[in-house]
């Protein structure tokens, strides 16, 4: 039996070597160098091309490489029958709140206007906002919300958490599906990790953003699926949003012609607020891959129908 790397446009040769390093034992391939597609059981994929599963008959389990399962759930020609899990690790988490912290900080601070009052020589300063000003809302408290919430208390933010269900956070107000525009309504900072569902495609809409409260900002580090991206230039010019940071997109890498490259309220990052470490991951593989071949409980078993 094998346990196959799958993976668009990115290097799965460091993830080989880090599973192989766990357990030499364990035969690891890596897309399209399959020997024979019947030994393949087990499966980690990144944004896969489409219909590549269709070639596995045994394939009973495919991995995420990262938190977020959407690419695995959009693909229609993935039987019912195999089971999606994900991959969760204190460095996905940490590096996710740094990025966070980093955003908020730099708006806090009004960062970006003095980037671009570098590229002119222009000596000006700007009264920072007062963190009591700002309170950041962070819609999606999973396991990477909840850290999140956490350091930006500890950073001395009033912090809000919205979810689908009741979640209790120390020092967090937190809202349910019901209470989102209440929970709006009090948010400046806009911060979205939701995992992407149907519920939530698109909910980052010109609507959601005139129910902020004033000034408004939005950080996404979820999908690009989330934004309706011609509702955020409209926010932005007309000044609804003060500046969005982004580091996710529907198209990805981001075309040269995007409208979004020439706009100064608006911060690009290529997709790196939280990036899977090969020798982190690999015994969370290489234990999920071992209780399939052993009959037992696999982790992070993603629900198919709740989309994470």
């Amino acid at each position: 039996m094998s346990l196959l790397l799958v993976a668009h446009h990115r290097d799965m040769n460091p993830f080989k070597k880090a599973i192989e390093d766990v357990d030499p034992n364990i035969d690891v391939e890596i897309w399209p160098a399959v020997r024979d597609p019947k030994n393949v059981q087990f499966a980690v994929s990144w944004r896969h091309p489409k219909n590549v599963f269709a070639n596995y008959p045994n394939l009973q389990v495919i991995s995420s490489l990262g938190a977020g399962v959407d690419h695995l759930l959009d693909d229609p020609d993935i039987p019912d029958h195999i089971t999606f899990t994900r991959v969760v690790s204190p460095s996905l988490t940490e590096q996710m709140s740094e990025y966070i912290l980093t955003s908020v900080l730099n708006i806090q601070r009004r960062t970006q206007l003095y980037f671009e009052q570098q590229q002119k020589a222009n000596w000006e300063t700007h009264r920072a906002y007062e963190k009591e000003d700002l309170t950041v809302g962070v819609m999606g408290i999973g396991e990477l919300g909840r850290n999140v919430c956490s350091v930006l208390y500890k950073n001395g933010y009033r912090v809000l958490g919205w979810s689908r269900s009741k979640k209790n956070i120390n020092g967090v107000d937190t809202y349910t599906k019901n209470e989102l525009d209440d929970f709006l309504s009090k948010t400046n900072i806009l911060v979205c990790l939701l995992p992407l569902t149907d519920d939530t495609s698109g909910i980052l809409d010109l609507d959601l953003f005139k129910k902020l409260a004033q000034p408004a900002f939005l950080i996404n580090a979820a999908r690009g699926e989330h934004l309706v991206e011609e509702d955020l230039i409209y926010s932005l010019d007309t000044d609804v949003i003060k500046h969005a940071t982004l580091d996710v997109f529907t198209d990805e890498p981001l075309p040269d012609s995007h409208p979004f490259w020439n706009r100064k309220k608006i911060t690009i990052t290529p997709h790196v607020a939280s990036i899977t470490k090969a020798n982190e991951v690999a015994e969370l593989l290489v234990e999920n891959y071992k209780s399939l071949m052993s009959g037992q409980p696999l982790r992070y078993v993603v629900d198919r129908k709740q989309g994470y």
